[in-house]
């Protein structure tokens, strides 16, 4: 029987075959057959249970993290839970980017606490969430994210862990412990965990090793998970944008496939996602990433279809988020209005010209194109109206600007988007699609003084190069007084 006597057991089974191979030749040229032997083998190998594996643990001498980089507020929260019984973690990007050197503004704090047992240890504090609970503590001016160690959402009841039709996880409040939490997380350079109990770095899914490799690699996998969150398909795009990693191979495999899934997502969650992909000072290079792996025509599909009919619509875009990145590395302010009146305005001038060539006036087939392209654009990512209310203001001046004549050119530079409306000129004769000259005229008339400024408005009424004439042209009250006979 071998063994262990059992009949069923795999080791018995090898141990019995080789005892036939010993004692019978014949039976031994059956048993011994390679196929049955594999087979047997493979069977041995999944009846027998994987050794759970621990984590990898970094300690205070090998590895590079001082709770000088480490917001007090952080370490306060961490200190509090503690001293309270529980286990406290700084876990996520806060690791990440503090063994890349780097420093974090935002600092994520993992514990085995629930929000209700956290709660009562902050003053003020918040659970919020509804996906997944999470705890707001405040201390002093900063607020801290405090997770629970997340389970496997399979093991949750169905009131804690539900997903949609499509695999998108719905309800996640499903607890569990420190190796659950970390191979539930995203990525693995993500999935790091630093406490200050031991000053330790505690790695379950060789995230350091990736961060040596700069790489970007799917805890998992990439298809269920991505199903899971299709944002996840984002965050991979935009951490390798802003670490400059790379995408593992399997992790970006699917990417293309499983776009459309975007689509589910609420448009005001993926407004927060184009913030960060594209106003975080790398927005050239994740749009660029986000074109590679066909993401884009699922965030702005009007501005996708510009980018595949014109060359003028491709170079706007990419100099818009150019000039945003630099910009935010000058730490210069930057708007969303600016940059999506950037984003949306060659679909809205094609629409435009259309409208135009049926018979419609300019200015009013603006209005129409601008109301048609920002309702399909609502479709896919939400625009605030303290955004789209700028953004629209942003177009109708460029039809302004070019009115200069009398006093226009001093009121217009009052205009409180005057600025925003100026620069997006200077980006349009940058990129080729109107002719340079406007934008220099009205960069010196800034840099004049008064008198400059006079003499520039009537040298252009003399040139004629005001594109509308004035009221004295059209008669009113500058007209010659009717004779009779």
């Amino acid at each position: 029987m071998g063994k262990h006597g059992h009949r069923a057991c795999p080791h018995c089974r090898v141990a019995k075959a080789q005892q036939g191979f010993s004692g019978h030749p014949r039976m031994a040229a059956v048993e011994t057959d390679s196929r049955m032997l594999n087979n047997l083998i493979t069977r041995m190998k999944r009846w027998r249970k994987p050794a759970k594996q621990g984590p990898r643990v970094i300690t205070r001498n090998n590895h590079n993290i001082s709770r000088q980089n480490i917001s007090r507020a952080a370490l306060t929260v961490m200190k509090r839970l503690q001293d309270a019984g529980y286990q406290a973690f700084i876990v996520g990007g806060g690791v990440r980017d503090l063994i890349l050197g780097g420093h974090p503004k935002d600092f994520d704090i993992a514990t085995d606490a629930t929000p209700e047992q956290a709660k009562v240890l902050f003053r003020g504090a918040r659970i919020v969430g509804r996906r997944f609970r999470i705890l707001h503590a405040r201390i002093g001016r900063e607020v801290i994210e405090v997770t629970t160690f997340r389970g496997h959402h399979t093991d949750g009841e169905e009131h804690n862990a539900r997903q949609s039709e499509h695999g998108m996880l719905l309800r996640d409040n499903v607890y569990g412990d420190l190796e659950s939490d970390a191979k539930r997380r995203d990525f693995t350079v993500n999935a790091l965990y630093y406490t200050t109990n031991g000053f330790a770095i505690h790695d379950y899914t060789g995230g350091v090793e990736d961060i040596d490799r700069r790489l970007i690699r799917m805890i998992g996998t990439p298809v269920t998970r991505y199903k899971e969150d299709p944002v996840r398909m984002l965050r991979a795009v935009r951490f390798a944008a802003k670490l400059d990693f790379s995408i593992e191979n399997k992790t970006a495999a699917p990417l293309k496939e499983l776009a459309p899934l975007l689509r589910n997502i609420a448009p005001a969650r993926l407004f927060d996602e184009m913030l960060k992909l594209l106003m975080s000072g790398q927005g050239e290079s994740t749009f660029e990433l986000l074109q590679r792996y066909e993401l884009w025509p699922h965030l702005f599909p009007d501005n996708a279809v510009q980018l595949g009919n014109s060359p003028t619509a491709l170079a706007l875009t990419r100099q818009a988020l150019r000039n945003t990145d630099q910009r935010i590395c000058a730490d210069m302010r930057v708007t969303p209005a600016f940059l999506y009146a950037a984003l949306l305005w060659p679909a809205v001038n094609a629409e435009q010209q259309k409208l135009v060539e049926k018979g419609t006036p300019p200015v009013p087939a603006l209005i129409q194109a601008a109301q048609k392209i920002t309702s399909a654009q609502l479709a896919h990512t939400a625009i605030p109206k303290r955004f789209s209310i700028p953004m629209r203001e942003i177009w109708d001046l460029q039809y302004r600007l070019p009115q200069r004549s009398g006093s226009r050119a001093l009121r217009m530079m009052e205009h409180p988007r005057f600025r925003a409306a100026y620069d997006f000129l200077l980006l349009r004769e940058e990129c080729g699609e109107i002719e340079a000259g406007l934008g220099q005229w009205w960069t010196q008339f800034q840099q004049a003084d008064d008198e400059q400024r006079q003499q520039m408005v009537r040298k252009l009424q003399r040139s004629g190069g005001s594109r509308h004439r004035g009221r004295g042209s059209r008669g009113g009250r500058h007209r010659k007084p009717r004779t009779t006979g």
